[in-house]
């Protein structure tokens, strides 16, 4: 069993461009003009007498908003990641009678398939496999049958043995008992011992769910990425009865490639059976969020407000979470402002502010380089009439931007290995294109979001801002007319 990982950090991860990083800006705060101590004193007076009459206390406006009827009725319904009804889910009904058929022998006494659910973000794929589990777990109960879904999001999880100890930890949480291993300072081996003990004591049958399973890269040093180590494991354990229970494994992924990266021995013994999601149109998303109108109090709802919903989220991707966000976010954002309907005005401010906090997510936490990377492309994107920015002008790009801040330049190669790097976070993707025998082979990158609102949020870096953007529009006008 594998002990191949170190719960340590490690130094493989940290970027190797710290030449240059820095953070985004700080505001910087004013300084007021000095008082003489009794103008102070007499502000102070002036301000209590004015807080006692005029001013709530806390109390009084949480009273105050406890006691308004406000618009939202049921915030579950805008949880993207909320299991939903059977007859809410919506344009996905091959998907869903494929996975229940196959999911299904963990009623009986059978061992149910490996899956790979795979297919853009926000398409179902974790809403699907929940519900199937769900019904499962009622139906196994009835029969007495020990059912269990030990499901993990992999984004956040470092390496494999972080990864093992968090499926012993959701085990531990579904047999409602504690994990009997430390998180840190033991080898792997034995949270996968400690995870087979839980599963084969407390379970007949167990289903694997592991979502975003591609992020699981792992150390650097390793000949295959986490992932690949983490599906021969549990499929093996499976197959060769280290395992009492009958389980499943169903890997879940934004990218459609994750397989080809799996090792030769994790694709033997995983051999999954294929489920594909593919976008949801606008009239897909639309039905989706009048199944959850009813989150919203009756008639509050301007007529305009799900269609424009669904035409947002249409244009990036197809993605239903952000389709039910927007509709959240709306409705929060016309309750603040004391109104008696969610309006067009409020889904589009929700846009606004739905794309401005995504990408501030991410850009936070990359590299100086990375970020010039980005700019440097969603600012070709911009400037295109497709959207669309090809790598070799995005490069050109980048070049000029770390000259303009004295920063340190790579090559073309790690350029393009920055920007397939973020792709990890749906902010961007790519398709390999060739436009003619003179322009040779380069990638496309297409942005999820407007590449407008990646630059603005990126000119909140100092050193970025500090490049004029007129010059950077100049440049990237100049190298568009140069593309063959």
């Amino acid at each position: 069993m594998g002990t191949d990982d170190s719960d340590d950090p490690d130094p493989g991860l940290l970027e190797d461009e710290t030449t240059g990083q820095t953070n985004l800006s700080d505001a910087t705060a004013e300084t007021p003009a000095s008082s003489s101590p009794s103008q102070e004193a007499s502000e102070d007076r002036s301000a209590g007498d004015s807080s006692e009459h005029s001013s709530q206390s806390i109390e009084d406006m949480l009273l105050e908003f406890d006691e308004q009827q406000g618009l939202i009725r049921d915030r579950s319904l805008l949880d993207p990641n909320y299991v939903v009804e059977e007859d809410r889910i919506v344009g996905r009904d091959a998907q869903l009678q494929e996975v229940t058929k196959m999911l299904r022998v963990a009623l009986g006494d059978n061992r149910p398939p490996n899956l790979f659910l795979y297919g853009p973000s926000g398409t179902g794929k974790s809403l699907i496999t929940k519900a199937v589990c769900n019904n499962i777990s009622r139906i196994c109960v009835s029969r007495d049958i020990r059912f269990g879904t030990i499901e993990v999001n992999c984004q956040d999880l470092d390496t494999l043995g972080v990864a093992v100890y968090e499926l012993a930890q959701q085990a531990a949480d579904e047999a409602g008992i504690e994990v009997q291993v430390p998180k840190h300072g033991v080898a792997t081996k034995e949270k996968w011992d400690e995870l087979f003990r839980i599963v084969n004591t407390h379970f007949d049958s167990v289903v694997f769910v592991l979502d975003e399973l591609d992020m699981l890269v792992g150390r650097r040093d390793k000949q295959e990425p986490a992932f690949s180590r983490l599906l021969y494991q549990l499929s093996r354990a499976g197959a060769n009865d280290e395992l009492d229970a009958y389980i499943s494994v169903v890997a879940i992924s934004n990218d459609t490639k994750m397989m080809e990266a799996v090792g030769s021995r994790a694709v033997s013994s995983f051999t999954p059976e294929d489920v594909h999601f593919d976008d949801y149109d606008a009239d897909q998303l639309k039905s989706i969020l009048r199944r959850r109108h009813d989150a919203f109090h009756d008639d509050v709802l301007d007529d305009d407000v799900i269609p424009l919903a669904a035409a947002f989220a249409a244009q990036t991707h197809g993605d239903a979470r952000k389709a039910i966000d927007l509709m959240r976010v709306a409705g929060e954002l016309a309750e603040r402002e004391g109104d008696a309907r969610v309006r067009e005005e409020h889904v589009r401010a929700a846009q606004a502010k739905v794309e401005k906090n995504r990408v501030l997510e991410v850009v936070r936490g990359i590299s100086t380089q990375k970020k010039l990377c980005l700019y440097a492309t969603a600012a070709v994107a911009s400037q295109t009439i497709d959207g669309t920015a090809r790598s070799t002008t995005g490069y050109r790009v980048y070049q000029y931007l770390t000259d303009a801040i004295g920063a340190d330049q790579y090559h073309q190669e790690t350029y393009v290995n920055k920007m397939k790097e973020l792709t990890t976070y749906s902010l961007v993707d790519f398709e390999r294109r060739s436009h003619g025998p003179s322009s040779g082979m380069f990638l496309e990158f297409q942005f999820g979001e407007r590449p407008e609102t990646i630059l603005e949020t990126l000119r909140e870096d100092s050193r970025i801002e500090a490049v004029s953007e007129g010059e950077v529009n100049s440049v990237v006008k100049a190298q568009i007319r140069n593309q063959t």
